[in-house]
């Protein structure tokens, strides 16, 4: 464990060396690129950080630490600020912090090691406890360069990522490899490793409040989120669906920029892809209204193969969310170093179809109980199933909150036993992703139907798979992407809000969609959510079919003996022969399999 912090001098960037620890940074300069280097260090050099991110705030921080007395070396870092505003809050620091960020702090007078994550889990932080130490990065594959970090499997998380498309936190697909929750702090000393979890969104419905002061509240908090998150010392654009998430955000930005131009970005498709054509028109309906500078990068299905491998190599670990931004990101990067995203909207307002379910299931659910017939219901309480009850029901019958949830996933723990393996079984363990989703119910007060839904996944999806998707794979060409909808502010009022604001009627992000009326277009208000999802399902069945054939023919199969090529066989000729829709799950099934490949993973 360190003992003490020695250093060549506070203007030296690059390395921390020490008893036990060498920390090197490579940076993507976004805030004082000639003066913000890292490692940053405080008046007397006891104190020390580097940190992945950026902190928003960190203009109204630096004003109130140089009125306390604080001398800042730099002219505008947002790093320096995570020394000074240490040295006065000591680990109270992190409440003071509007921002994305993974930070490391090194404090030589109490010689305690610092870790944090930001309150959302935008950025990630891996670390593997040692014999002699801790290792520590922003990326798996940097914490598996240390030579007494294993690389073996964890064969649980590969369980769990079957159901998920992700491995979920605090483990990875490495066993020796872990990461820290979103909100959750590491202090490292020589007493050990004390975890703690510094910020949590609790879910406390407002019963007084009006739908008019909601929508009010939400449009201010997200234009002030924009206006901090457009802080840069280089260009910066955003991302454009179409939708209303990045639209609004798109349409903030312009207002905002004045005489300057935004520059705009989206994924557009080949004329043979169903269902795509409408993000297209939307999105150069926005770019028009708003005045913004438009461009378009066109994906094909052979790119989206090809790119396989370098989706892994970003990731460091199997994944079969939305990879899109892969791609985007590639034209983005021509033009810009930062752009702005419309992420985190759906998991705060609600949009999924498990947010869709939770009030119309909690509606049968009551009635049922008390003896009474469904048809007591209005429409509205049951849109948008109102007209498919047998759904509903069967959803229902599948058991308790937590089993109905894990239906809703790509594999339920039943589906698994039948498609890997016995020795897969063993190796994992005995795992369960019935009782992992039980576990985090168990944690959630909130009593609303829609907010209970939401609350899961503020803890699980958009940690362990949106944000991940867009961090990695923007990060992979040098770009980072910031999410207005995601400052703790905004995140915080929404906890506030009853669910019955958030979906009406089965409208979705009811709520969000009445504070940025007049903002963007009307037609975009009223369009189904697409976003940037790849057109895997129908590449599948024609462009993609040899390589599926390939990586999941029986003899690749049995080279790493984790599936059952009987089951993954079923599966491909359901799909294939039109019998029914297994597109996700195959991908899925792919992503485990390239992965495996990758990592030269023998049967175990």
């Amino acid at each position: 464990m360190v003992a003490s912090i020695r250093h060549r001098g506070p203007d030296d960037s690059g390395f921390w060396e020490g008893e036990g620890i060498s920390l090197g940074m490579r940076r993507l300069a976004i805030i004082d690129i000639d003066g913000g280097h890292q490692p940053m260090f405080n008046e007397d050099g006891s104190i020390v950080a580097v940190f992945n991110g950026e902190i928003y705030n960190y203009l109204e921080l630096q004003r109130s630490l140089v009125a306390r007395g604080h001398r800042f070396r730099s002219d505008h870092s947002d790093t320096e600020t995570i020394v000074h505003l240490y040295e006065e809050h000591g680990l109270d620091f992190l409440d003071h912090l509007n921002g994305m960020f993974a930070i490391a702090l090194w404090d030589s007078k109490k010689e305690r090691l610092v870790l944090a994550r930001d309150r959302v889990g935008i950025k990630p932080l891996y670390y593997s406890k040692t014999a002699t130490g801790i290792v520590f990065g922003s990326e798996i594959k940097a914490v598996l360069e240390h030579p007494s970090v294993s690389k073996q499997p964890d064969f649980s998380s590969l369980y769990h990522y079957l159901s998920f498309k992700n491995t979920p936190t605090p483990h990875t697909a490495f066993a020796d490899v872990r990461q820290l929750g979103p909100g959750q702090c590491a202090v490292v000393s020589g007493a050990g490793i004390t975890l703690r979890t510094w910020w949590r969104v609790r879910f406390c419905e407002n019963a007084d409040l009006s739908e008019q002061e909601a929508a009010h509240n939400i449009r201010a908090l997200l234009e002030d989120s924009v206006r901090l998150q457009m802080r840069s010392d280089v260009p910066f654009g955003a991302y454009l669906s179409g939708g209303v998430d990045s639209s609004s955000v798109v349409a903030i930005m312009s207002r905002l920029s004045g005489a300057n131009r935004v520059k705009t970005f989206s994924l557009v498709y080949g004329a043979d892809v169903r269902h795509k054509a409408e993000d297209q028109r939307f999105a150069r309906l926005v770019s028009e209204t708003c005045g913004t500078d438009h461009e378009e990068y066109l994906l094909s299905a052979k790119e989206a193969a090809e790119s396989v491998d370098g989706v892994l190599q970003a990731f460091d670990e199997p994944f079969s969310g939305v990879t899109s931004t892969y791609f985007l990101t590639k034209l983005i990067s021509r033009h810009v170093k930062v752009a702005l995203s419309g992420d985190g909207a759906d998991e705060i307002f609600g949009s999924y179809l498990s947010h869709r379910l939770a009030g119309p299931l909690a509606k049968v659910r009551q009635l049922r109980a008390s003896g009474r017939p469904v048809t007591e219901a209005t429409p509205a309480e049951l849109a948008p199933f109102q007209n498919r009850l047998e759904y509903l029901d069967a959803v229902l019958a599948r058991g308790s909150e937590a089993e109905q949830r894990l239906s809703l996933h790509l594999w339920t723990d039943a589906g698994k036993r039948e498609l890997v393996t016995p020795h897969f079984l063993h190796l994992a363990g005995g795992a369960s992703s019935g009782a992992l989703i039980a576990s985090i119910f168990d944690s959630i007060t909130t009593r609303d139907p829609l907010n209970r839904a939401l609350a899961f996944d503020f803890l699980t999806l958009l940690p362990d798979q949106v944000l991940p998707f867009v961090d990695r794979l923007s990060m992979a060409h040098s770009v980072e992407v910031r999410p207005p909808f995601l400052d703790h502010r905004l995140v915080e009022y929404a906890a506030t809000i009853p669910g019955s604001m958030k979906i009406r009627a089965g409208r979705e992000k009811h709520i969000l969609k009445e504070a940025v009326r007049g903002l963007i277009p009307d037609g975009i208000l009223h369009r189904p959510k697409e976003g940037f999802v790849l057109p895997v399902d129908q590449w599948l069945l024609v462009e993609l079919r040899p390589m599926v054939e390939d990586l999941l023919s029986e003899q690749r199969l049995k080279r790493h003996g984790l599936l059952q090529p009987s089951a993954v066989r079923h599966l491909l000729d359901l799909h294939f022969s039109g019998g029914a829709n297994h597109g996700p799950r195959i991908w899925n099934l792919l992503m485990l399999q390239a992965w495996c490949d990758r990592h030269q993973l023998a049967m175990c």
